[in-house]
């Protein structure tokens, strides 16, 4: 049986963690496209003569065109400027509008059957510009966020609890900013609330933690930004679509009607399998986590009609 093709855009640090984690896996075999000439190249080079000591059976290609990503099961799109000290997700906003508009394009056009997960920031209007462009069925075009704001949480509260994080239930909904929802009602350890377990106040100071915690990464690396769980996220989000797992992960979609807004993309929990995004799970929210989860869809609801825009403007 022939191995699953993934295509990855962007062959910086996160695209190479992600064509590394997948070759990990052993979910298939990966094409790395990237603007810049050797790139994907020497990347792709590298990884390909660690096989032999790790034990990978797939393979990776690297190039500059898109004709080599055709008939792609899956296309994870890492491309854009990243964040630099002092920058927020939304600064990047037009400058990632126009490139991710340009890659989804043409790699659309090369794989017309293909589930897309976005990981460039910022994630939810990217996503957005994702599904506007490549014309794709609404379930399958994706964000990466959810999955990994999540695990930041889990992180952090099994360090102030001092217990394994895989233990931990939790889910970060809302957009992939300063508004995200970790919302503390839907936290259980080992089955208990959350709240039964960690004083009010160090509860709080986890959730802005979370909500920072790219931020943090940036400051400390003070170039760049962060890539090895952003990686680790997109790659959960390609095992469930390559092995239709029906998996149940807090992913960015766009949203009719659910939860009470439209037309927008946001961060819910969605059931993700073979199909890409296969229905919306509405949980009820306790009042706060709602009203946190709408104030996040008020601040992209403008932004994404800004990118509708500017997409008229591309017609």
């Amino acid at each position: 049986m022939p191995r699953k093709k993934i295509t990855v855009i962007g062959a910086g640090n996160v695209g190479a963690a992600v064509a590394q984690q997948i070759l990990a896996q052993h979910l298939g075999d990966v094409v790395m496209v990237d603007i810049a000439e050797g790139m994907a190249k020497g990347k792709a080079l590298d990884l390909n003569q660690s096989a032999p000591i790790l034990g990978y059976q797939g393979r990776v290609e690297g190039t500059q065109k898109y004709e080599e990503t055709i008939d792609s099961d899956v296309i994870v799109v890492t491309s854009g400027s990243p964040r630099k000290p002092g920058m927020s997700r939304d600064d990047l906003l037009r400058i990632n509008f126009d490139i991710v508009h340009t890659v989804v394009g043409h790699a659309a056009a090369a794989s017309p059957e293909a589930v897309m997960i976005l990981i460039t920031n910022p994630l939810d209007l990217m996503t957005y510009t994702a599904l506007k462009t490549s014309k794709y069925n609404t379930g399958r075009v994706v964000g990466m966020a959810g999955v990994l704001d999540s695990a930041r949480y889990r992180f952090f509260l099994s360090a102030a609890l001092s217990i394994s994080p895989h233990v931990i239930e939790a889910m970060v909904l809302g957009g992939h900013g300063d508004d995200m929802v970790p919302c503390a009602g839907l936290t259980r350890v080992g089955g208990a609330p959350v709240e039964s377990l960690l004083p009010a106040e160090t509860l709080s100071a986890i959730i802005q933690r979370t909500r920072d915690g790219g931020g943090e990464i940036v400051k400390l690396l003070q170039s760049g930004s962060a890539y090895y769980a952003p990686a680790a996220s997109a790659v959960r989000m390609v095992s469930a679509v390559l092995n239709d797992e029906k998996a149940l992960l807090p992913c960015a979609t766009l949203l009719q009607g659910e939860y009470g807004f439209r037309d927008i993309v946001l961060g819910v929990p969605v059931v993700l399998g073979a199909q890409g995004v296969e229905r919306i799970l509405e949980i009820p929210l306790k009042e706060q986590d709602r009203a946190a989860l709408s104030k996040s869809a008020a601040a992209l609801e403008p932004l994404c009609r800004q990118i509708d825009q500017w997409l008229r403007e591309k017609e």
